[in-house]
C-alpha cells in the first residue's frame, strides 16, 4: 500500500522523524543539497561549453539563469528517491525553515517531478507534537526564499571567480577571494594594524590598602583603594590612554615615574583617610535575550572554549535528535509553549520568588523572512534536564545543551539586584601634600536570574561571590588607616586580536553576512592561510595583508563594511518578495557603481604586483624598509638586502628592530663571521625557523651536510661572537659517563633542550628536559645524573621523550593531555586522540582550550570505514534549470620553501 513519503536532509534527522511518525510513513534524507552549480569544468555539459558564460555556470547575458548539475556522487540517491517516490501516496519536503532548506527543497520538486500531491512540510523542533502539528500545517515552497538562496549562491559565485583570479595573477596561486571572507579577514588585519601602529606607554601610582574600625585591641576591616589625584590633579588611569597607547589629548592628568610613585606611596604610609562622601545605588541587572546563531556561537567560544564550527556541529546534533529547536536563527522570540515551560521550572526549581508575574518577552532588530522562528530553546513543553541530555549525547553536545537551557531558563526569571557603594577620602600625605582615594564595593542584593546563568562564566555561583566587594560601614567624617601603601606600575597594552567569538560578534555587530555561515568562513581563511590561531586570537598573515591591499585597490567597495552589508539587506529584501533578484543581480554584475564585471576588466592591469604585496615598516639611512610577500613566503626588504621572515612571526612582532636584525644575519650569511679551531669558516644565516649558525659550506651534498645549530632565543644576531657561535656548534655536548658507564649527552631539540643517556641494553636513550637553552653549556655531570634520578611522569614504554609541554587535563575523561614532538612535527594527544598543531602555532603559545578543541574536531572528522567502490562515475547531466563554478584551470600546485597550498582552492568561497 502507498505510504507518504517524506524527504528531510540529513539522517540522523530522518530517524529522529521516523521514530514520531511510525511505520505509516516512508522518511528519507536527501543528504544535503542533492543539486549545484558545477565546481569544475568536467561538470559543465557539452551542450552549453562554448557559451562565453559557462565557466561562470551562470548566463549573466540572460537573467542570470544558474546552470544545475546533480553531483556524480548524488545520482544514486536521486535515483532511489525517484524510486520510492513511486510507491508514495503524497509527498512531504520536510528541509529546514531557512533559505537554505527551502531551496533544497525546491530541488528536490524540480528534480524528481512527482505526479502525486506535493505538501512543504515546516518545523523548528524535532518533537512528536511538532512534528504531528507540522503534517497538519503544510503551506506551498516559499519561492521569495528560494529566490533569495539562489541570489546569494550566484552572488558569491561571480564575485569569487571574478576576483579569485586577479588574487592568483598579482599575488600567488590558489587564492580565493569571497563576498564575506574578505571583509572577515580585512578585519583582522585592521587590527593587526592597530597592534603595529600601537605605542606603549608607562604610567605609575600606589596600591592602597586601607583599614577601617581598628581598636586598640583588635584589626579593622581591610579594603583596598585607588588614589585617583595629587595636591588636585588627577593621577592617569588606564582609561586615559587611547588604543594606540598614546595619552588622550584631552586628558587633564598628571604621569607619575616610578620615583614620584614611592614617593607618594612613601607618604601614604601612617596616613589616616577621612571619608569625604559616601554614595549608594541599588539597580537592577537584566538577564539576556535567549540564544540566537550568533550569540550562541560567541558564548560557546567563550565557555565551552568551542571553535564556531564545532559548536554549529554539536547544536546540529542536537537538533536532529530533538533535544533543541532550530539553530540557525536571528530570533530571540519564545513560543507560548517555551514560555510556558521556562516559568513552570522557574518556579519549581528556584521559588516563585525568581519568577517575574508577567513573562518576559524578547524582540530582536532582524527584518529577515528567514528568522520567523524562535531563539534556540530546549525543544518541547516540557525541558529536559542537562543531566538527562548527557546521558544520550556526547560531551560536546551536552556542554552545548547545558549552555542553551541556563540561558533560556534565565531569560525568564527576574532580574538581579545589585548595590553599588563608592566612598571617597582625603589623605594628608605624612611627606606634604594631599592625595584623594576612593574605594568601591559592589554586593548582590537578590540574585535574580544569576542563580541559573551568568554570561561568559561557567559557575554562576563562582560568579555571585566574584559579584561581592563589600565594603565596610563607612560615614562622612569617619577616619582609617593606610595597612599597606606601595608604588604600582602599569604599561598600556595593545588591542586585543580578535578571537572566533569576538569575530562573530563584530561581523553581526556589522551586519555582514548570515550568522549560520561564520563557522565555514573562519574555516576557510584559516585553510588559506590568511588567518593562523595562536591559542583563541585569530593573527592574520602578511599574505593576507596582501589580499586586502589588492582587494582595497581593485575596488574598495569589495571589502567595504557597509556595502557587504548592504548586499545582506538587499538578499534580506529578496527573501520577503521585496525586491527582484535579477534586478540586484543586474546591479552587482553591470551596475554603474561600477559593477563587478567593470571592475575586474577594466581595473585589475592596472595593479602593480610589487606594490599590494609590500607593507612598509619605515625607513633606514634614509631608504624604506619594507616586509613583503614572495613566491617562497614573506621576507624584509632594504635597498637590495633581502632577509626570510621565520614562520610564526606574527606581523606585529615584525618591528623596524626586528627587521635590521633579520637583515643584518642575512647580510652576514655570505661573508663568515670568523674561524673555527679546524679552519673552517663559520657562517651566521637565517632560515626557515629563524637564524641559524653554520660550519663551512654547504656543497649541496646530502651525504656531507654542514653542522647547523640554531641561536639560542637570548642571543641577538647583531651582536653574536665567534666565541659564542663556537659553543652553539660544539652541541651536542657530551658531559660523560655515569656510574654505570652510560654516556650523557645535553643536546638541543627542536622544541627545547633536554639531557639524553644511553643505557646499554634499552631500545631508546632515557631523556629529561632542561629548563632553558643556556643550561645546555653549563649544566654538569653531577647535575644531570640528579635529573635522571626523577622519575619522569607519563612515561610509555621504555624510555619516551618527554613531552614538549603538559597542557592539564581534559575536563570530561580525565586524561592529561600533552604536546609531544612526532615524525612530522609536534602534536597534542590525550592518549587516545592525536593531532597535529596547526602551522605557525608555536608550542609555547599553544594552550588547553585550543587542544580540547583541536582533539574534539579530530574525533570529529576520524575517517569512517571503507566501503567497497561504486558504481562508475558517468558524466553530469544538466537539468531543465540553470547555475555554476567556473572552468578557468587553477594553476597546478607548487612546492614552495615558505607557503604550502591549500588542500581546496575553489574561489568559491562563501558558502551557506
Amino acid at each position: 500500500m502507498p505510504k507518504p513519503l517524506v524527504i528531510v536532509e540529513s539522517p540522523a534527522k530522518a530517524r529522529t522523524i521516523a521514530k514520531f511518525l511510525g511505520p505509516g510513513y516512508e522518511v528519507e534524507a536527501s543528504v544535503g543539497h542533492i543539486r549545484d552549480l558545477p565546481s569544475n569544468a568536467s561538470e559543465i555539459p557539452p551542450s552549453v561549453k562554448a557559451e562565453p558564460w559557462s565557466r561562470l555556470g551562470v548566463n549573466v547575458d540572460a537573467g542570470f539563469v544558474p546552470l544545475y548539475v546533480v553531483p556524480a556522487d548524488k545520482r544514486a540517491k536521486i535515483r532511489d528517491l525517484k524510486a520510492k517516490l513511486k510507491n508514495a501516496s503524497v509527498l512531504y519536503l520536510a528541509t529546514d525553515e531557512d533559505r537554505e532548506g527551502e531551496a533544497i527543497s525546491w530541488h528536490l520538486f524540480d528534480l524528481l517531478q512527482p505526479k502525486v500531491p506535493v505538501k512543504r512540510m515546516v518545523f523548528h523542533e524535532i518533537t512528536k507534537k511538532a512534528i504531528d502539528e507540522a503534517i497538519l500545517n503544510c503551506r506551498d515552497i516559499d519561492k521569495s526564499l528560494v529566490d533569495a538562496q539562489e541570489a546569494r549562491r550566484i552572488l558569491d559565485r561571480l564575485y569569487g571567480y571574478e576576483v579569485s583570479p586577479v588574487l592568483w595573477r598579482k599575488i600567488a596561486p590558489r587564492l580565493s577571494a569571497g563576498r564575506v571572507q574578505s571583509v572577515a579577514t580585512r578585519l583582522i588585519v585592521e587590527k593587526e594594524k592597530e597592534r603595529i601602529a600601537f605605542v606603549p606607554a608607562s604610567w605609575w601610582d600606589a596600591k592602597i590598602l586601607l583599614e577601617s574600625g581598628a581598636t586598640a585591641n583588635k584589626s579593622g576591616v581591610k579594603f583596598p583603594a585607588d588614589v585617583t589625584s595629587l595636591d588636585g590633579i588627577a593621577l592617569a588611569q588606564g582609561k586615559d590612554f587611547g588604543a594606540d597607547g598614546k595619552l588622550n589629548a584631552n586628558a587633564k592628568v598628571q604621569i607619575l615615574d616610578e620615583a614620584k610613585a614611592k614617593k607618594l606611596a612613601e607618604g601614604l604610609r601612617g596616613a589616616h583617610p577621612t571619608v569625604t562622601s559616601v554614595e549608594e545605588d541599588e539597580y537592577a541587572s537584566r538577564p539576556k535575550a535567549p540564544f540566537t546563531t550568533s550569540t550562541y556561537q560567541q558564548e560557546a567560544g567563550r565557555k565551552l572554549g568551542m571553535t564556531a564550527k564545532r559548536a554549529m556541529q554539536a547544536a546540529q546534533r542536537l537538533y536532529e535528535n530533538g533535544f533543541i529547536t532550530y539553530m540557525r536563527t536571528d530570533s530571540v522570540a519564545l513560543s507560548a509553549q517555551a514560555i510556558g515551560a521556562a516559568r513552570e521550572l522557574v518556579a519549581r526549581e528556584y521559588g516563585n520568588e525568581y519568577l517575574p508575574k508577567s513573562p518576559r518577552t524578547w524582540e530582536g532588530k532582524s527584518r529577515n523572512a528567514q528568522e520567523a522562528h524562535e531563539a534556540i530553546r530546549p525543544a518541547g513543553d516540557q525541558f529536559l534536564f542537562p543531566k538527562d541530555v548527557a546521558g544520550e549525547m556526547g560531551p560536546d553536545e551536552a556542554n552545548a545543551y547545558d549552555l542553551i537551557w541556563k540561558r533560556t531558563v534565565a531569560s525568564q526569571m527576574v532580574d538581579a539586584r545589585m548595590k553599588s557603594v563608592t566612598a571617597r577620602f582625603d589623605a594628608p600625605l605624612t611627606n606634604g601634600g594631599k592625595a584623594e582615594l576612593v574605594a568601591r564595593g559592589k554586593t548582590v542584593l537578590f540574585p535574580g536570574y544569576l542563580r541559573a546563568y551568568v554570561e561568559g562564566k561557567d559557575e554562576p555561583e563562582a560568579e555571585l561571590e566574584e559579584k561581592d566587594v563589600v565594603l565596610p560601614p563607612l560615614a562622612k567624617g569617619d577616619r582609617t588607616n593606610v595597612a599597606q601603601a606601595d608604588a604600582a606600575g602599569h604599561t598600556t597594552k595593545p588591542p586585543a586580536r580578535f578571537t572566533e567569538a569576538g569575530l562573530v560578534q563584530r561581523l553581526e555587530e556589522l551586519g555582514i553576512g548570515r550568522p549560520s555561515t561564520y563557522a565555514s568562513i573562519i574555516a576557510t581563511i584559516i585553510d588559506r592561510e590568511y588567518v593562523v590561531k595562536r591559542g583563541q586570537a585569530l593573527v592574520p598573515t602578511l599574505l593576507a595583508f596582501a589580499v586586502v591591499n589588492l582587494m582595497q585597490d581593485l575596488e574598495p567597495a569589495l571589502v567595504d563594511y557597509g556595502f557587504t552589508a548592504e548586499m545582506e539587506e538587499h538578499l534580506d529584501a529578496i527573501a520577503r518578495g521585496e525586491l527582484d533578484r535579477n534586478v540586484f543581480l543586474a546591479s552587482f554584475w553591470s551596475g554603474n557603481a561600477p559593477g563587478l564585471k567593470a571592475i575586474v576588466t577594466e581595473r585589475a592591469d592596472k595593479i602593480d604586483p610589487r606594490v599590494v604585496n609590500t607593507i612598509p615598516l619605515g625607513t633606514h639611512e634614509g631608504k624604506p624598509v619594507s616586509m613583503r610577500v614572495g613566491r617562497y613566503g614573506p621576507y624584509i626588504e632594504h635597498d637590495e638586502q633581502r632577509a626570510t621572515i621565520p614562520e610564526g612571526l606574527a606581523p606585529d612582532e615584525v618591528t623596524m628592530t626586528k627587521a635590521l636584525e633579520l637583515l643584518a644575519a642575512a647580510g652576514k650569511a655570505e661573508e663568515p663571521i670568523g674561524t673555527a679551531p679546524d679552519g673552517q669558516f663559520v657562517y651566521l644565516r637565517t632560515g626557515r625557523f629563524g637564524p641559524y649558525v653554520q660550519l663551512g659550506e654547504d656543497t649541496g651534498d646530502k651525504e656531507a651536510k654542514p653542522k647547523r645549530a640554531s641561536l639560542f632565543k637570548s642571543m641577538n644576531v647583531r651582536t653574536l661572537t665567534l666565541e659564542q657561535a663556537l659553543k652553539l656548534l660544539s652541541l651536542p655536548r657530551k658531559l660523560g659517563a655515569d656510574a654505570e658507564g652510560n654516556p650523557v649527552v645535553a643536546r638541543a631539540g627542536r622544541f627545547g633542550p633536554y639531557l639524553e643517556k644511553t643505557v646499554a641494553g634499552k631500545e631508546k636513550p632515557e631523556t629529561r628536559s632542561l629548563k632553558d637553552e643556556e643550561q645546555l653549556l653549563s649544566v654538569t655531570l653531577d647535575e644531570a645524573e640528579a635529573l635522571f634520578a626523577i622519575p619522569k611522569r607519563g612515561r610509555g614504554r621504555g624510555a619516551a621523550a618527554p613531552p614538549l609541554k603538559e597542557l592539564g587535563v581534559d575536563p570530561q575523561s580525565g586524561s592529561p593531555i600533552v604536546v609531544r614532538d612526532g615524525k612530522y612535527g609536534p602534536y597534542c594527544t590525550d592518549g587516545a586522540t592525536n593531532g597535529s598543531l596547526p602551522k605557525g602555532v608555536r608550542v609555547e603559545d599553544f594552550d588547553l582550550a585550543q587542544a580540547l578543541s583541536l582533539l574534539a574536531d579530530r574525533r570529529l572528522n576520524a575517517p569512517a570505514k571503507k566501503k567497497g567502490r561504486g558504481a562508475r562515475k558517468s558524466a553530469p547531466k544538466a537539468t531543465k534549470e540553470v547555475a555554476a563554478k567556473s572552468t578557468a584551470k587553477s594553476p597546478p600546485k607548487k612546492k614552495t620553501a615558505r607557503r604550502r597550498a591549500p588542500a581546496a582552492a575553489s574561489p568559491d568561497a562563501d558558502e551557506e
